[in-house]
């Protein structure tokens, strides 16, 4: 699979990203580009979209830390002896605002942002292009790209910080956190903006975002506010997509299969294509060099740094016959290397014992005996499954909604894990099947922190963990943000902070 590569630019001191493979995004010479030619022909207007999405493979967020801290904070996972200092507060909740993690997630996001703002600073000047250059459905999914984007990394923020600073502009002036219902306005006219005006998935190249992403983000953007009216009929909007069959389910995780028919949205990496500043300064969030590797997969196997392990609470969510189980994790017995070997106890061996499991999602091990420091494997920010989960959960708990729809939904996607479906059709039994439903199909894909967040179940869950309500549900502002930019000062920050 040709994936985008990201080649540095300097442009009127803004940093931008080109991005190629090696058809439709080859760009002949892009260092030649200057600010009086720049925006005049369709390849520097695409590359002004593709530095938007270089900041999503930073360490901030999908090169490393992202993974390590959502799946600590919703005890997917949970940290061996040997992981690092860094990342262990995730798990216990003991984080402040001088944690160098949560200081590069804000920054990857802010400067995706005003990436995404460079474009769209320049909207007249795209516009202005003869059609003959670049066509008006071109013009308008260039900029819809750009609205997606930025709505990704506000919404990333939102959800792990609350209020914001809202930028519109390229603006480097530092401006004073708005509600965070303000965000998620601009938040949903940045998606509905994209979803009007991007290539359906038939016409958009693989890698790009595309109509049915906007309208699945959009979805669940209206989902996390209640909305629930709202949501289903952005969701059912998405369309051109189904689930991999049944005993496929891990074709979701591996590189040769990616952009399947059940993936919406992924984030690039593809390691052939550059890893020369993978532990450069620039990949903790500025996304300025050649970063084009995960570090996913090095740092979960079990065969490799195995800095984390599945936590039990997650292993013994799964149901007896549940094929998912096998395709989430390596436990002894297992094959790998292309069947070739068997994992066996001793596998699993860290300095406080021997662990039940280790990560199978996005581990490498199917074709490789060693992760090496480096994969290419895509994460899967949206695939089909999550929407008709999302469905489910609309119907259930709308005004008006049916519990047999919401059934039918779920149990869509319990036939492709091999199990059978009895289900209540009341309110509750739906919504107890849904919470069991996510943790166990998205285990190790991020999303089962936000889940019980948004579901107010977390105090419940996470009893014990060092969870504290009222403050854990939200990262603190980092020092950096607040010691330059005068318009938030330390004791603006999140409670608890």
């Amino acid at each position: 699979m040709k994936k985008i590569k990201y080649i540095l630019i300097v442009l009127s001191g803004a940093l931008t990203m080109t991005s190629c493979d090696s058809s439709e995004l080859e760009l002949s010479n892009p260092n030649t580009l200057s600010p009086e030619t720049f925006f005049k022909t369709e390849a520097q207007v695409q590359s002004a979209v593709n530095a938007s999405y270089a900041n999503l493979q930073t360490r901030g967020l999908y090169g490393r830390n992202l993974f390590f801290a959502m799946d600590l904070m919703g005890h997917d996972a949970l940290g061996n002896p040997q992981l690092e200092g860094n990342k262990k507060p995730f798990q216990d909740f003991s984080f402040n605002a001088g944690n160098d993690i949560i200081q590069y997630y804000w920054e990857s996001c802010y400067i995706g942002i005003s990436r995404a703002n460079f474009v769209l600073d320049n909207e007249a000047k795209i516009n202005a292009l003869p059609n003959a250059v670049l066509s008006q459905e071109k013009k308008n999914k260039y900029l819809g790209e750009a609205h997606f984007l930025r709505a990704y990394y506000y919404f990333l923020l939102v959800k792990r910080f609350g209020d914001l600073p809202i930028y519109k502009t390229g603006t480097i002036i530092g401006n004073a956190r708005s509600p965070k219902a303000e965000v998620y306005a601009l938040i949903e006219e940045d998606l509905v903006f994209a979803s009007q005006n991007l290539l359906p998935k038939t016409s958009e190249a693989a890698g790009r975002a595309n109509k049915e992403a906007a309208y699945a983000q959009l979805g669940k953007v209206l989902l996390y506010q209640k909305k629930y009216n709202e949501a289903l009929a952005a969701l059912n909007n998405v369309t051109s997509y189904s689930l991999e069959d049944k005993g496929s389910f891990y074709n979701n995780f591996m590189e040769e299969t990616e952009h399947g028919r059940e993936s919406i949205f992924e984030i690039e990496f593809d390691e052939k294509n550059g890893t020369g500043d993978q532990w450069g300064a620039a990949g903790d969030s500025q996304g300025t060099g050649f970063e084009e590797s995960t570090l996913r997969g090095q740092e979960y196997g079990n065969l490799s740094w195995y800095n984390v392990y599945p936590s039990d609470d997650l292993l013994d969510s799964y149901e007896v016959g549940d094929n998912r189980f096998g395709d989430t994790f390596y436990v002894p017995g297992s094959s790998y290397l292309k069947g070739t070997k068997v994992m066996v106890a001793s596998d699993f061996t860290t300095s406080a014992g021997i662990r039940r499991a280790g990560w199978k999602k996005y581990q490498n091990y199917y074709d490789r005996e060693d992760e090496a420091t480096r994969s290419s494997i895509n994460f899967k920010v949206m695939r089909y499954a999550d929407v008709l989960l999302m469905k489910a959960e609309c119907e259930n708990q709308r005004d008006g909604g049916s519990q047999t729809a919401a059934i039918a939904y779920i149990k869509e996607v319990r036939d492709r894990a091999n199990l059978t479906t009895n289900i209540t059709a009341s309110k509750d039994a739906v919504f107890a099947a849904i919470v069991h439903e996510r943790q166990v199909e998205f285990a190790g894909e991020q999303s089962r922190f936000d889940d019980i967040i948004r579901w107010g179940i977390a105090s419940t869950v996470l009893q014990g963990t060092g969870f504290t309500a009222g403050k854990s549900e939200l990262w603190p502002i980092p020092n950096r943000e607040t010691s330059s930019n005068p318009k938030i000062k330390p004791s603006d920050n999140n409670p608890g902070y």
